[in-house]
């Protein structure tokens, strides 16, 4: 084998003199670029780390069991989130793309729940993307839409004396309906207002009928057999397709039908009546015929003259600028100081994981992010049902973002769900005890009664049922353990009311 040489001195001093020499531009600058690249690594990395430890923190805290602490850690962690896509963004070499697509994903999941002060300087945690997402229509816009000149509606408003009589009434003693109003309106605003858009009728004049009619509540009715929340008799809704759909439910209370029947109703009306809102409202109210035969009697003079207005009722002369005012003040709150009330009306749709009916899952969601609870939005987005009646697993009712939120916290599992199943099981009967039987559940215990008292006798199971006020069907059903189908049939209830009155007495087949 060869030996090798050592270098000569020569070459080595050769080798050293060149290591010592200063490195070039070109050298310089690529080795600054490998160590800005390096740094810019380290920071992405970091980047990186901070997104997942947020994304696990979510992720944890949608396993919560208490809402409030599970929207305090999800808004905590969104927040770290949008700081790491900020970061992102200035950051050389972060992949947005990534990012973005982990925090996107995480909004869409829940309802985003931002720390927003209310008045009273408490939390407000709500969904401000909701607030937002349909804005009302601008005074001007409407105002045109009103009238061919344009100013007429302002001038109506502003110089009409019974108008400004109705703002007064709106916004003092009728104050709360007015809000309530605008409340359960935001809840279906997505179901009604395409229709007046569609039809090129203004949203305010749709909020200003609803709230007079109804006060926005799906199942009103009155004494003389309107329904729904714009308030239509059978024959007229009948002429614009309303009534029993083949299932036994009256479309008048679906909020989306009857809207589009209402705009219709409304285009019709302003045709007939040269465009005059007031004269096409005292006819929604008084009646179509009644407004046509004094348009014409009158030579198409105007509501407020004298001899117009006096041919109507009095429901009618108080109609008309009651809902004008309503519709304004819909246009124009903060002139008048409204602050409407905060709503987060998201669609969203819950699927039943087991039987229950809107009374008891009102119980169970509680009235987190809403003063007065769920059930006049869960009935108004759902018509077809009682509220009392039990709907089987797997039913998909029309909710919001929160209150699916909510179901899945409150309703699925747990205490708060076990103590709604014990309130919807109580009722005044079981409470009643007859002379010789136990008078508390102390006295009944036989762990705590007298050791002489002799246990109770079983009663005898009943074979019929009498109907009491505030009874349903799935309430009996679950009271004495009954099939609901069987006892159904056993009365000839049909689907999917199984309607009940108080007094009639029910036979108990199927019952143990």
């Amino acid at each position: 084998m060869p030996r090798l040489r050592p270098l000569p001195a020569v070459a080595l001093l050769s080798l050293s003199l060149l290591a010592a020499l200063p490195a070039t531009p070109a050298q310089a600058q690529s080795r600054r670029e490998r160590a800005e690249a390096k740094r810019d690594a380290a920071d992405n990395a970091a980047l990186q780390q901070r997104m997942d430890a947020a994304e696990k923190r979510y992720r944890d805290a949608m396993l919560a069991v208490d809402e409030e602490a599970a929207a305090t850690a999800t808004s905590a962690a969104l927040t770290e989130m949008k700081a790491v896509v900020d970061a992102c963004a200035k950051q050389h070499g972060c992949s947005m793309d990534t990012m973005l697509a982990t925090y996107e994903r995480l909004l869409k999941a829940t309802p985003q729940f931002d720390d927003a002060i209310a008045e009273d300087g408490s939390a407000d945690p709500i969904d401000e993307s909701d607030l937002d997402d349909t804005d009302v229509p601008d005074s001007a816009n409407a105002a045109s839409l009103l009238s061919e000149e344009g100013q007429r509606f302002v001038k109506m408003v502003q110089f009409n004396p019974a108008v400004q009589a109705g703002i007064r009434r709106w916004l003092t003693d009728m104050r709360p309906s007015l809000m309530d109003s605008y409340e359960n309106y935001r809840y279906m605003q997505h179901l009604m207002s395409p229709a007046f858009k569609r039809h090129g009728l203004p949203e305010a004049l749709l909020f200003g009928i609803m709230a007079k009619e109804s006060n926005g509540k799906v199942h009103a009715g009155s004494r003389v057999g309107a329904v729904g929340p714009l308030q239509f008799m059978p024959a007229t809704g009948r002429r614009f397709g309303l009534g029993n759909d083949g299932t036994g439910f009256d479309t008048r209370y679906d909020p989306a039908a009857s809207a589009d029947a209402a705009a219709q109703y409304l285009q019709e009306r302003m045709a007939q009546l040269n465009n005059s809102i007031e004269l096409s409202l005292a006819g929604y109210n008084g009646g179509e015929g009644r407004a046509l035969r004094v348009f014409r009697d009158t030579g198409g003079r105007s509501f407020w003259d004298v001899d117009v207005y006096n041919q109507f009722p009095a429901e009618t002369k108080d109609y008309v600028p009651m809902v004008i005012a309503a519709a304004w003040l819909f246009l124009h709150p903060k002139e008048y100081g409204i602050r409407w009330p905060r709503i987060s009306a998201r669609p969203a749709t819950v699927t039943l994981s087991q039987p229950t009916s809107l009374y008891e899952l009102t119980i169970c969601l509680g009235n987190w992010g809403s003063r007065d609870g769920y059930l006049r939005a869960l009935r108004n987005l759902n018509p077809r049902w009682e509220p009392g009646q039990t709907l089987p697993a797997g039913t998909a009712l029309n909710a919001t973002s929160r209150i699916a939120w909510l179901y899945r916290f409150n309703c699925t599992r747990g205490k708060r769900l076990e103590l709604a199943r014990q309130v919807m099981a109580g009722n005044v009967q079981s409470a009643l005890v007859r002379v010789g039987e136990p008078t508390s559940v102390v006295a009944a215990n036989p762990a705590t009664a007298p050791a002489s008292a002799a246990p109770p006798r079983a009663p005898a199971k009943p074979k019929t049922y009498k109907v009491q006020r505030g009874d349903t069907l799935g309430g009996i059903a679950r009271k004495l353990r009954c099939d609901i189908g069987d006892l159904a049939k056993a009365n000839k209830l049909k689907k999917p009311s199984y309607a009940i009155k108080p007094g009639q007495s029910l036979k108990l087949d199927g019952c143990g």
